[in-house]
């Protein structure tokens, strides 16, 4: 029987279980089981994505879970922990013949002994396979090749967002520049765009998108995620998901409104003040802009509205952290009474809300949920705000 399941599948891990860091920008308490044990008991996710499962810390925790059976893996790919499937993952940077980057991946495979197998391989092409989003010294045809030889999946990341990605770098105009689109299982849309944006280019109308949160901390884990109806939520399942197979899908796509992202519009480089023009900004005296997601993906448009495909809806989503007012205690409070996130974005009437946050805060969380809403767009590395009502 199908059922509906969470999914988000980028998140960071800050330290191992040794106290080194793997992603330098991560939170200390990013670590391995941290992630397991809230996206199970607090966020209400039943598959995580761990994009730092390539770093041998990572891997010596992860074997500690399997010998200590906390955690088992699972006959069709990935691992199970209480009640969140756990599927393994890396990111790496790339830049070389094809791609003048850097650019970022997301590579995702079913087993451990995959993943351990994939860092043996790894360790030959990186500076430091100890760390997150290292760059790799190979060919994108050639690590695109390496994941699909152990049964991978092989995803862009964040594929508008400036500096280090497809897209964002203000370089490449095709996917076919960089990547082979037969190896592409998916596309990571990032922060500050969403499906309909996305669907503008016309050569990303064939793959699937995903929506996901790019967690540096355990508070954005679930801030952008996934809805899909599968039997059993593991790697398998995942990938009938994405080719749309079997029943198997993407219901829905959860994310911010892309002007809450932090580089949805172009701003002065400088100030951040919105300089659209890209000439003189008024605000300091002085040029040069970040552009910004919205304005990369009018420049690359080759898609009329009438020839855009038919993609399941995406939802925007604002995570618990953005309601203005809600305090630890009285998130906490909301947690013990109903349970995970998801019930509470979702879920619960405002008449229940109320009752353990108040009125201003449940009035906030039906707004956030109808999408009634003013946001103050985010641009130049400074995320958008929602306005007070």
């Amino acid at each position: 029987m199908l059922k509906q399941y969470y999914g988000d599948f980028h998140i960071h891990i800050g330290r191992d279980q040794f106290n080194r860091p793997v992603k330098i920008t991560g939170a200390k308490s990013l670590t391995l089981t941290n992630i397991l044990q809230e996206a199970s008991r607090r966020k209400g996710i039943q598959m995580i994505g761990v994009i730092d499962c390539h770093a041998p810390g990572v891997i010596a925790e992860l074997e500690t879970l399997l010998e200590q059976e906390h955690a088992y893996e699972l006959e069709e790919g990935g691992i199970q922990f209480e009640s969140v499937t756990l599927i393994l993952g890396t990111e790496l940077e790339i830049y070389d013949e094809h791609c003048q980057g850097p650019i970022h991946v997301l590579c995702y495979l079913p087993y451990f002994e995959k993943m351990k197998q994939f860092s043996q391989w790894l360790a030959s092409y990186m500076t430091n396979i100890n760390l997150s989003s290292q760059r790799v010294y190979l060919s994108s045809h050639a690590l695109q090749k390496k994941v699909k030889e152990l049964d991978g999946l092989f995803i862009p990341a964040h594929v508008f967002t400036p500096f280090k990605s497809l897209y964002g770098r203000g370089v490449h105009r095709s996917l076919t520049e960089v990547f082979d689109p037969e190896m592409i299982d998916a596309i990571e849309l990032g922060l500050s765009a969403d499906s309909t944006m996305a669907d503008h280019l016309q050569e990303l109308h064939r793959f699937p998108y995903l929506s996901n949160s790019d967690a540096h901390s355990l508070a954005k884990l679930g801030r952008e995620y996934q809805l899909l109806v599968l039997a059993r939520p593991n790697f398998t399942e995942f990938k009938l998901a994405l080719l749309n197979q079997s029943n198997r899908t993407i219901v829905a796509n959860y994310g911010l409104n892309p002007k809450l992202g932090k580089y949805h519009q172009t701003v002065c480089k400088h100030c951040l003040t919105p300089n659209p023009t890209q000439q003189m900004c008024q605000q300091c005296q002085r040029t040069g802009v970040i552009k910004g997601v919205s304005e990369r993906i009018a420049e690359l448009s080759d898609c009329p509205a009438k020839d855009r495909p038919n993609r399941p809806p995406y939802y925007y989503h604002i995570p618990l952290e953005y309601v203005n007012g809600l305090g630890k205690k009285t998130y906490d409070r909301l947690l013990e009474a109903f349970g995970t996130e998801m019930a509470i974005i979702h879920q619960v009437n405002e008449q229940d809300l109320s009752a353990v946050a108040g009125a201003k805060i449940a009035k906030q969380i039906i707004a956030i949920r109808k999408g009634e809403v003013v946001i103050t767009p985010g641009g130049g590395g400074k995320y958008g705000r929602i306005k007070r009502q």
